[in-house]
């Protein structure tokens, strides 16, 4: 094809510049309106605060993604010659490049929020809200710090994970709330919620670097090669340790259940991995039990893993590490929870969050002296969530304080629905 006149290169590419730019601006446009991406009856169903937190975080978003494409529209129409409207076509691919991110952010918080488009798993989510909100609120207040808002939202998978309130989302905005994911199987089992909001609390407050330094400096003169694998698991140790002061025995039936299967899986170490292979992990979580409870139920889980998977089947690398652990698990529990810390204003975390009071003998003393109020009373679910929680999930409704047979959904569900219900839906 014969070359076109400058001229008429120029006017061509101009016209292509404007077809694109028109998508672009009209697409970001579409994504103002919020309810078309997640049912208003899925935004009804978080707390006001929650909702309007997010909408307006999305609103900004969108709002600068608009601005962005004004900028383009601007250059496009003073460009006059063939380096402005190179100018121009840079200008339009960085459009299209923030737009995906952007999409991003608002496909995950929307996803999030549709999954409360039903009543009955609206209500259970804003509860579980609730709950994580109060799980922070019990080591962040006294130390003087605000504990985020949070969003529950469930999904598939095995494991719950966290966006932390104020981490870079996609497009390089910070979250507005601590997104956590709540998975199917555990959704009756809500356990996981607290070592996720064990991660938001250990950031907020500087732990795990301090909480990493100090698990090496306690085993580097006895246990060299555990000493640096635990530094680096820091942070999900942290997160594991913050549900067992909150929760007690509670979380560790679920846990042992997400982290099992084939030996070969519950030693693999990998570089990288925050966290600590499934055996060793199970192992330090019925530690932690012993170490403030005595001897109870943990301890045979502890021995049907060991059993289940053998110490000598395990890789040389993850043997040794088990090998030199073992030992020194009592030290290692001693770090977490009894040692001062700057994270917590000089004192250790079981002063601010007594693992004691979440023993299973504190528990039923609860369960017995509250009766028929402990799932009704509205004053019990202001002052003792956490024991309540860690209530329902050992006990099932059967009395025993006994390790959990299955979940206990008729009485998480009802309790969490009396929980979100609390609060004034948002407009």
């Amino acid at each position: 094809m014969a070359d076109r006149p400058p001229a008429d290169a120029a006017a061509e590419e101009r016209a292509c510049l404007g077809t694109e730019l028109a998508h672009w601006t009209a697409a970001a446009a579409a994504l103002r309106d919020l309810d078309t991406l997640a049912a208003p009856e899925a935004w009804a169903r978080l707390e006001s605060y929650l909702g309007q937190s997010v909408r307006s975080s999305l609103t900004g978003t969108i709002t600068r993604l608009g601005q962005q494409a004004d900028r383009v529209r601007f250059d496009l129409d003073a460009a006059q010659d063939a380096a402005d409207l190179a100018r121009v076509r840079r200008g339009l691919l960085a459009l299209r490049h923030r737009y995906v991110k952007v999409e991003t952010v608002v496909a995950f918080f929307a996803d999030a929020v549709a999954t409360r488009a039903t009543p009955r798993l609206g209500a259970a989510l804003r509860g579980l809200d609730e709950l994580a909100v109060d799980s922070m609120d019990r080591v962040l207040r006294p130390l003087g710090i605000e504990a985020p808002p949070v969003l529950t939202y469930l999904d598939k998978g095995l494991g719950a994970s966290i966006l932390r309130s104020g981490a870079r989302l996609w497009d390089a905005s910070l979250s507005p709330v601590a997104a956590i994911k709540v998975t199917h199987h555990n959704l009756w089992q809500p356990t996981s919620l607290v070592h996720e909001t064990g991660h938001q609390v250990a950031h907020l407050t500087g732990w795990d670097a301090e909480l990493a330094a100090a698990l090496h400096d306690v085993l580097r003169p006895v246990a060299p090669m555990a000493a640096r694998w635990w530094r680096d698991w820091a942070g999900e140790v942290a997160a594991d340790v913050y549900a067992f002061a909150l929760l007690g025995f509670a979380p560790l039936p679920a846990l042992a259940t997400v982290v099992d299967g084939g030996t070969p899986a519950v030693f693999r170490m990998l570089p990288g991995d925050p966290h600590p292979f499934g055996w060793i992990r199970v192992q330090f979580n019925a530690a932690l039990c012993r170490s403030w409870f005595g001897p109870g139920p943990w301890d045979r889980m502890a021995r049907v893993w060991a059993r289940r998977h053998p110490l000598g089947r395990a890789e040389p690398e993850a043997a040794e590490v088990a090998a030199q652990t073992l030992p020194q698990l009592a030290a290692i529990v001693d770090t977490c929870t009894r040692l001062p810390m700057h994270a917590f204003a000089g004192r250790p975390l079981s002063a601010l969050a007594d693992p004691r009071q979440v023993s299973p003998d504190a528990l039923a003393s609860l369960a017995r002296c509250a009766g028929p109020a402990l799932l009704t009373s509205s004053y019990l679910r202001r002052l003792e969530p956490m024991r309540i929680l860690a209530w329902i999930v050992l006990d099932g409704g059967r009395g025993t304080a006994a390790p959990p047979a299955g979940p206990a959904q008729p009485l998480v569900e009802t309790w969490l629905r009396r929980l979100g219900g609390e609060r004034t839906e948002a407009a």
